[in-house]
């Protein structure tokens, strides 16, 4: 009998290492497979974007076909209207992260709120874009880096809320209630335990969603769509990084190609960069 029972065991364990042995194959190769594009992304980026870069990319504005230029004016546009997106749309995503976290747990205005911003941060970013060109371009007859700054701004809200209730979530209850029994009001609790608790994670958002916008192009083809020349004037149009490289890229000009391959250079490297510094945050929480 026991030997009956020590042969049924040892099969049983024989297939569940076969199942762990599958399940890890197939797991390892997902990540190769995933691995793989991106390696050969950034492989070809630096291979193409590095011979695009030079100081006039930095310092001259982008040319007329087969002509030398730089992309300063594209690179001054996304720095603006990301930093002003980014300005407008981080204290109302973290102000409704903490109702969210703090008030509206139970709560119908809660419950909407949540899936309104669920629906928000899965849209298609064309049609934020859409939605600020019928809101904003079309009855002002004109393109403009605000519309732009405005579309980058719904994205950037949805992002920041999710990631300040779910940290804000994560801090221990115990934390508050000791403040409570202490007389401490809900309001001082909030600023100086939970949010700081959480600080890092709320951090680690907001540079994310900065990520994310820093590369959209679709809503700033219905809103800021481009200029050739700088500008810093938001009520008129305004030269972005990812339209430039969308136009360029698309062109059958040898400048042009190198000047969109430089560009997407720039935004992997940024855009890699935060988040570095985002997950370094993160793990230090």
């Amino acid at each position: 009998m026991s030997a009956e029972l020590h042969a049924i065991r040892a099969r049983r364990h024989a297939g569940r290492k076969r199942t762990n042995f599958i399940a890890l194959t197939l797991s390892l190769s997902a990540m190769l497979f995933g691995l793989v594009w991106l390696v050969w992304i950034l492989v070809e980026t630096v291979h193409l974007g590095l011979g695009g870069l030079a100081l006039a990319t930095f310092t001259e504005m982008t040319p007329p076909p087969m002509e030398a230029g730089g992309l300063a004016n594209a690179l001054m546009g996304s720095l603006l209207m990301v930093g002003l997106a980014t300005l407008i749309g981080t204290p109302v995503g973290i102000l409704a992260g903490i109702y969210l976290a703090e008030y509206g747990q139970s709560t119908w205005l809660g419950s909407v709120t949540r899936f309104i911003n669920d629906i928000l941060l899965s849209a298609p970013s064309i049609v934020v874009g859409l939605f600020i060109y019928s809101a904003v371009v079309a009855p002002t007859k004109t393109f403009s880096g605000g519309a732009g700054v405005l579309a980058l701004a719904l994205i950037v809200v949805p992002v920041v809320i999710r990631t300040t209730e779910n940290m804000l979530s994560l801090v221990p209850g115990a934390l508050r209630e000791a403040a409570y029994a202490l007389g401490t009001p809900k309001w001082r609790v909030i600023m100086t335990i939970t949010l700081k608790s959480a600080r890092a994670g709320v951090i680690t958002g907001i540079l994310l969603a900065i990520a994310r916008v820093s590369g959209e192009t679709a809503p700033l083809l219905f809103t800021a769509l481009s200029n050739q020349f700088w500008t810093t004037d938001l009520g008129s149009p305004m030269a972005s990084l990812p339209v430039t490289i969308f136009k360029f890229a698309m062109s059958p000009y040898e400048n042009w190609q190198k000047l969109a391959w430089a560009g997407v250079f720039i935004i992997t490297i940024g855009v890699l960069v935060l988040n570095i510094v985002a997950r370094t945050l993160f793990r230090q929480r």
